[in-house]
């Protein structure tokens, strides 16, 4: 799935190229602008890198009424620009597309960054119709994430000039996690967050909504959601898990995922804690989480890592999974006092 479109501006978003213009900048291009906002309202998000000063970019954006994650202005290479984005979004850069008119422009891009899905403007005009940009469950939280990354990059600018601890900031920032038993409804979001995340995401594989469904339904499972908010923004439903309950004395955790959106905020700590809690309190003395091994998961590892789980060196079964396990007898991780729980 495509998680953001990085478009160029000159003869692109614009019919025309902005520094040639005389006096008035060309007019948006009514077709392309379209596209964006219909991606933008199925969760997609929008960016910009362009061979042009900084305000191209508060020209496009009041031309054209749309709402652009990041962007990256300049004369450096596109392929860079790109890379800049993808690390200030938190996603990778396999989940990107780039449209631009010149050809030279997209060349470069392939040949550098070839997991890029680089298009033409006339590619643009058909995207809404690929798979590729077709999410299958659209959902609340989908819709707002232009306006939750927007409220990313207030949070970590405040952030950097803030002098305590993360901690501290957390604090300050007013956090709230709210972990809950989920119940029929979440299902959808559920589902969309199986497909979406990759960094945070244990499983590695989408996980329907008939699954889901059955799961929550399950007296022998516990199936949670994981909802964050702060002063810059209610995000909603970031992240799930499902604790399977047995007479083994190893309660295993065969889905653990969390939006990047939440990653840093003190979130998947919260979460990774309560099931150490409520698997001892269900009676397990140790907790169980099979997780993908793959470059993509690196920050899901180190947060079991953080909380206590521990994976056999060089274990790694057929299907790519390693066990991370962790004994519940003696302290768990604590909560802090921004959690609620069930």
């Amino acid at each position: 799935m495509i998680k953001c479109v990085v478009w160029d501006i000159d003869n692109t978003l614009l019919d025309g190229v902005y520094l040639e213009s005389a006096g008035q900048p060309p007019a948006p291009d009514p077709q392309l602008v379209a596209v964006a906002r219909e991606l933008a309202d199925r969760g997609i998000l929008n960016a910009l890198a362009s061979r042009n000063p900084p305000e191209a970019a508060d020209y496009v954006s009041e031309a054209t009424g749309l709402r652009f994650a990041a962007a990256e202005c300049g004369w450096d290479s596109k392929a860079g620009s790109i890379g800049r984005i993808a690390a200030e979004l938190g996603i990778g850069t396999d989940a990107i597309a780039f449209v631009d008119d010149d050809m030279l422009e997209r060349a470069e891009v392939a040949a550098t960054r070839p997991e890029v899905l680089v298009l033409t403007p006339e590619d643009a005009a058909d995207a809404p119709g690929w798979p590729d940009f077709s999410p299958p469950v659209i959902t609340a939280e989908a819709r707002r994430r232009g306006e939750l990354y927007a409220a990313r990059q207030r949070r970590q600018a405040e952030a950097a000039a803030f002098g305590g601890s993360r901690d501290d900031f957390l604090r300050h920032a007013g956090t709230r996690v709210a972990i809950r038993l989920a119940g029929p409804d979440d299902a959808p979001r559920l589902h969309e967050l199986s497909v979406r995340t990759h960094q945070l995401n244990s499983a590695g594989t989408p996980v329907s909504e008939a699954e889901l469904a059955a799961l929550i339904g399950s007296a022998a499972n516990m199936v949670v959601t994981v909802a964050l908010a702060d002063v810059f923004a209610d995000d909603g439903v970031v992240g799930g898990a499902v604790l399977e309950r047995n007479d083994d004395g190893s309660w295993p955790v065969p889905i653990l995922m969390m939006s990047c959106r939440a990653l840093g905020r003190g979130v998947l700590d919260a979460l990774l804690a309560w099931l150490c809690q409520a698997a001892r309190d269900g009676g397990a003395s140790q907790l169980a989480v099979p997780c993908v091994v793959s470059e993509r998961n690196v920050p899901m590892r180190l947060a079991l890592a953080a909380a206590g789980l521990r994976a056999a060196a060089g274990e790694v079964g057929a299907d790519g999974r390693a066990l991370f396990t962790r004994s519940l007898d003696g302290p768990l991780p604590g909560l802090a006092d921004w959690v609620t729980v069930p």
